[in-house]
């Protein structure tokens, strides 16, 4: 039951919409995302713009989580916003699979795309929240301790992370492929 990683690509808008619903606890808080319309900012309009990376996980052919980037501005208000270089992290795998290293091998792979276009990455996450060890397992530190900010879902204090990336240029298997030496 290993994963496959696909890149979100802006016609796969459904797949962020469905995922942010997890993203964002709303299954925890009895909410749907029509209650609470500021949160369109972390999925409309996803991929129409160069600004947008993003993965999803695959397991017997069935979505089972989501993780992506999206650089916004100060106007948007969002949480999580250091600056206008900085993308914002959202990660959501289903219930039935997490603590199985879906979202971790999501991560990863979104760390060595995004260290390719950006510096660094941020992630706004609800101050007890257990997945804070998780976000410190992967090189997250907490941005801004004076920061008072408030989640949209609820209302609870939230504190924004912060994580370096390396930048490196992305090797595939098809770079350097030359279809005339299939045979040697």
């Amino acid at each position: 039951m290993k994963p496959i990683l696909y890149f979100l690509r802006s016609s796969e808008q459904k797949i962020l919409t469905d995922m942010l619903h997890y993203a964002m606890r709303l299954d925890e808080v009895n909410k749907i995302l029509s209650d609470i319309p500021k949160l369109a900012i972390y999925e409309e309009f996803y991929g129409f713009t160069s600004k947008d990376l993003g993965l999803y996980a695959l397991v017997d052919n069935q979505l089972v989580g989501a993780v992506w980037i999206r650089r916004l501005n100060t106007d948007h208000g969002s949480n999580g916003y250091i600056d206008d270089m900085t993308p914002i992290l959202n990660i959501a795998v289903l219930p039935a699979y997490r603590g199985q290293g879906i979202g971790s091998m999501m991560l990863e792979q979104l760390f060595v795309e995004a260290g390719a276009l950006y510096d660094q990455i941020s992630v706004s996450i609800v101050c007890d929240s257990s997945a804070i060890p998780f976000y410190v397992r992967h090189g997250f530190t907490q941005y801004g301790s004076d920061r008072n900010e408030k989640s949209f879902v609820d209302g609870s204090d939230v504190i924004t992370m912060l994580k370096r990336l390396e930048r490196a240029e992305i090797k595939r298997p098809t770079d350097g492929y030359d279809p005339r030496r299939w045979m040697d």
